[in-house]
């Protein structure tokens, strides 16, 4: 069979379900009413599992899909992947994203084999594999950053409900209803699962594995503790949301003053790659011996594991703890 043919059904079919996986992403379909009920108020365990979520979708999804998220629930990264779906917000089985995720590297493959036409075809594939998961990661980042902005008020807010004389419950749905995503949503789920039968141990852990956060960890310790043994849980949460305050102030000074390192780090990594590009393009001719020779390979290579590790370097200096 002529390969041409057989490189332009790979990057049709890789197009395809990239975009379908966009679309997805994009238009969120809403979960039907038994779905929902089945996911909260799912007893097996102590708090109900990702991967039986992804089984109880499977009647609203395509056959392939659902074949494939019974497949993949059985291993053990199944449950993890969908933790990870859960903690950007992505409304994806682990299913559609494992195909969105095989779609980009075929797609990356695709490309950098028309473009080069050499063993550097690999490295497009390797980089296609890694772009879904770098977008995870970022959506987790960003996620996880406005929540934890958002937690020293919340924490008031639920202080002051209160003392007001509202229950917890009150008070979480109060939060819901005042604030802005994503702890709105967060905290208008912790209410729905609640009110579908969860107890508030297990409804707030649930919140916890959604949003890996040490603050919401320390919030949601204190209250579990309250449970236990009593106490003015009030004055805790002002506490714990005044410590979560000063935190959140500090961070923001330390990222001011080392915005300069930060930005000369992306700098430093990222000029070489578009230059080369840009020299790629003005004169293919003479940049194409870098691809062709070895030598000129193991000149990339090594200076490609050079730039990535600087650059991973200054960001560990950067990044200070508080």
């Amino acid at each position: 069979m002529n390969p041409i043919l057989i490189i332009a059904a790979m990057a049709g079919l890789s197009i395809i379900v990239l975009f379908w996986g966009v679309a997805r992403i994009i238009s969120g379909e809403s979960e039907l009413i038994q779905t929902r009920l089945g996911r909260y108020a799912a007893r097996e365990a102590e708090s109900p599992s990702l991967a039986r979520e992804s089984l109880q979708e499977e009647q609203v999804r395509p056959p392939i899909v659902a074949g494939l998220n019974r497949a993949i629930a059985q291993q053990s990264f199944g449950e993890r992947m969908a933790t990870e779906l859960a903690r950007a917000d992505l409304r994806l089985t682990v299913a559609e994203y494992f195909l969105f995720n095989v779609a980009s590297m075929l797609l990356g493959f695709l490309i950098a084999l028309l473009l080069f036409r050499n063993i550097l075809a690999i490295v497009g594939g390797l980089l296609g594999f890694y772009i879904p998961r770098l977008y995870v990661k970022m959506r987790q980042r960003r996620r996880l950053i406005a929540f934890n902005d958002q937690l020293g008020d919340t924490i008031t807010l639920l202080a002051n409900s209160l003392r007001s004389g509202y229950s917890l419950l009150q008070s979480m749905e109060t939060v819901a209803k005042e604030l802005a995503p994503p702890v709105s949503e967060e905290f208008g789920r912790v209410v729905r699962e609640i009110g579908l039968g969860l107890s508030n141990q297990e409804a707030l852990n649930n919140l916890l594995r959604r949003v890996n956060s040490d603050d919401l960890d320390l919030m949601i310790t204190a209250i579990n503790v309250h449970h236990e043994v009593g106490g003015n849980l009030a004055e805790i949460l002002e506490t714990i949301g005044y410590t979560i305050r000063e935190r959140v102030r500090i961070k923001g000074e330390i990222r001011t003053i080392t915005a300069g390192q930060r930005f000369s780090g992306y700098i430093i990594a990222f000029l070489p790659f578009g230059l080369g590009a840009f020299l790629f393009m003005a004169n293919r001719e003479y940049m194409s011996v870098l691809f062709t020779d070895q030598c000129g390979l193991a000149m990339l290579v090594a200076a490609a594991i050079g730039m990535v590790a600087g650059f991973f370097i200054i960001r560990r200096i950067v990044a200070i703890e508080v």
